[in-house]
């Protein structure tokens, strides 16, 4: 008879995802197990040295292991204009941190962000101040589940 898996033969890893827009960049982590996603906050930006600095801090108190950058498309697939600059602050949050970086595609997210947040009756004020947060949690659950499902293909 086979034994079922418990927690302790997971590996925990803390993953974070950032929706970085030219004014904000939302933040969510994954929990220990790497299943869900919670958003964090959202950093107003700065310039690209404090952004950094700041997105650095959080990878290090939070303990993460791994960054997914939500990469913008457009509908036919084609890179967006922002691709090089989210492309550039992938490499520098690798060097800084010397974890893995993945690009993930995060196309429609910020408007399924905003629908979940009409839906929810969320203020338009609130929505601005909480819609690249959601966002962000968005893009982790969905390379969350996309990684747990190619586990057990």
């Amino acid at each position: 008879m086979e034994t079922p898996p418990t927690f302790t033969s997971f590996r925990e890893v803390r993953i974070l995802a950032l929706d970085v827009g030219g004014k904000r960049i939302g933040l969510a982590v994954s929990d220990p197990l790497g299943i869900t996603a919670q958003g964090l906050e959202v950093l107003t930006r700065q310039d690209p040295e404090t952004d950094l600095a700041r997105l650095t801090e959080v990878a290090r108190k939070w303990g993460v292991q791994e960054i997914v950058l939500g990469l913008p498309r457009h509908m036919d697939g084609r890179p967006g204009a922002a691709v090089p600059a989210i492309l550039a602050l992938a490499r520098q949050l690798q060097e800084a941190l010397g974890v893995e970086v993945t690009t993930w595609d995060e196309r429609l997210t910020t408007a399924e962000a905003e629908r979940v947040l009409i839906s929810a009756d969320v203020s338009r004020r609130r929505r601005r101040q909480v819609v690249d947060q959601l966002a962000a949690v968005l893009i982790l659950q969905s390379y969350l589940d996309c990684r747990r499902q190619s586990r057990t293909d």
